[in-house]
């Protein structure tokens, strides 16, 4: 897949809802899908200075209900409303149906893929560089608190006779992974040397099922204990296993407990006469210096076994008495 399919659709029914909910049967459908078209076609069409960013519609058999997303209320409004007015005359003639128009105002428009991308394209018509336009749009988005982002331009950038695309990332943007809310855009800038595709990809975070308490549950991914028993911290499951030996430290890698070595033994090359000088120092430490007394040594006392102590006097002259008693018996 790669960047070949749109992160938006590739979520739809998991984390993102669809931007059109109706139901019809086989026969009414097409009619209603260009319904939808020609409503988005015009809104875009007539408030393109307004920065918009979304549009969701819901039907029901007599009223369409219409959520505009834009970070300029106040020039799709209007002043009292006479904005908001006109659009709903105008949708209610294409549709024959009671129109119901929300304008929701998206606070952060750095964090909104196609606001960035319409941000961009508009100082690329302006003359400005591309590669000044993409930085600075992609330092915001981290500053605001973005995860990661990724920007590419495709066309006659700086003006060059032969088309090309540039890109610049910061963060991480996984594509596949499901879970992670991932904001994408894409605009094209008119310029007189031709059009320039602008995308941008946002990564705003992970979006976790109902219940999930982090890291500390026992489900965590491999990949995820890897990195923290790297960093020291503790692992649970198999890489809990791999340290649970006594007397071996952590595993690096995967490759093996690592061993300790003993100081002075492997690596480095051997100092000459080392075992000598420790020798010297010995001796040295010993003797003492001219001019000076050796300290009194206290003599040692042979310590005598507990034994020996508590054994009766009475048995040592009756040892003593044998020789005589067999010089009586050679005598007699």
């Amino acid at each position: 897949m790669g960047q070949k399919i749109h992160p938006g659709g590739l979520r739809v029914g998991v984390i993102h809802d669809w931007k059109s909910n109706w139901y019809t049967g086989t026969k009414e459908f097409p009619a209603y899908l260009l319904e939808d078209i020609k409503i988005r076609e015009h809104i875009y069409g007539k408030l393109a200075h307004a920065g918009l960013s979304d549009i969701l519609i819901r039907k029901d058999a007599q009223r369409i209900t219409i959520d505009i997303y834009t970070a300029r209320p106040g020039i799709v409004i209007g002043k009292s409303g006479v904005e908001v007015d006109a659009l709903r005359k105008d949708i209610h003639g294409m549709t024959n149906k009671a129109v119901h128009i929300n304008i929701n105002e998206i606070k952060r428009p750095e964090l909104d893929a196609k606001l960035v991308a319409q941000s961009i394209a508009e100082q690329l018509a302006n003359r400005v560089s591309f590669r000044r336009a993409m930085k600075r749009s992609l330092a915001s988005a981290m500053r605001s608190g973005a995860m990661g982002v990724k920007v590419q331009c495709g066309g006659r950038l700086g003006g060059g006779e032969m088309s090309r695309s540039e890109s610049y990332s910061e963060g991480r943007v996984p594509l596949h992974t499901i879970r992670a809310d991932i904001d994408y855009g894409f605009v094209e800038a008119k310029t007189t040397f031709g059009r320039i595709g602008v995308k941008v990809w946002i990564n705003k975070g992970e979006i976790m099922p109902e219940g999930y308490e982090g890291m500390a549950q026992k489900d965590a991914r491999l990949g995820d204990q890897d990195t923290a028993r790297r960093r020291g911290g503790t692992a649970e499951g198999l890489g809990a296993s791999r340290e649970g030996g006594r007397g071996r430290g952590p595993d690096r890698e995967g490759l093996g407990p690592v061993r300790q070595r003993k100081k002075g033994a492997g690596g480095g090359p051997r100092r000459p006469g080392g075992r000598g000088r420790a020798r010297a120092q010995e001796s040295t430490e010993r003797t003492p210096p001219e001019g000076q007394a050796a300290p009194a040594e206290e003599p040692t006392q042979p310590v005598e076994p507990e034994a020996a102590a508590a054994a009766p006097e009475a048995e040592a002259p009756a040892e003593a008495a044998k020789p005589d008693e067999a010089a009586e018996k050679g005598d007699s």
